[in-house]
């Protein structure tokens, strides 16, 4: 049976409150070390291929199995870098080896009374049995947010 070839776009935009410092929310994504633990990985996935490069140019891996499930891939490119203001970057997801999506990512971070505001735009496109996964990814950002939180123990 042949693959139906088809393609959805998606685009959200979050917005979230931090009760912390633009450099302490900043260091979260700009250190291997840190970002490795808030996007790491529970116990429901098992690591397989790590790598960060957090330069405009640079790249980054994360892939690893969810228990008893399918393999994800995650690989981003940075484009755009300007220290404690914005992150741009592309990036690609694969599940099982079949790719599913590219996405244009822009992470904005603006002191406020009290902390950071974090804002995550993101427009997508999504491949043929992936093309009703918009809606997931917004969910997912979502907990990565979350985790960020938790980190940052906010």
């Amino acid at each position: 049976m042949a693959t139906e070839r088809r393609l959805a776009h998606s685009s959200f935009t979050l917005t979230r409150d931090y009760p912390v410092p633009v450099e302490t929310v900043w260091f979260a994504f700009a250190d291997a070390d840190q970002k490795r633990n808030w996007t790491g990985d529970d116990d429901a996935f098992e690591p397989r291929e790590w790598a960060f490069d957090f330069r405009v140019g640079g790249r980054d891996i994360d892939e690893g199995r969810f228990h008893g499930g399918p393999v994800s891939r995650f690989e981003s490119v940075y484009t755009d870098i300007v220290e404690h203001h914005r992150i741009v970057t592309t990036y690609d997801m694969w599940l099982d080896g079949t790719h599913m999506s590219t996405s244009v990512a822009s992470i904005e971070f603006e002191v406020i009374d009290g902390g950071t505001r974090m804002t995550h735009t993101e427009q997508g496109v999504f491949f043929d049995q992936f093309w009703a996964d918009g809606a997931a990814r917004e969910t997912g950002t979502r907990g990565l947010h979350e985790a960020l939180a938790r980190h940052l123990g906010a």
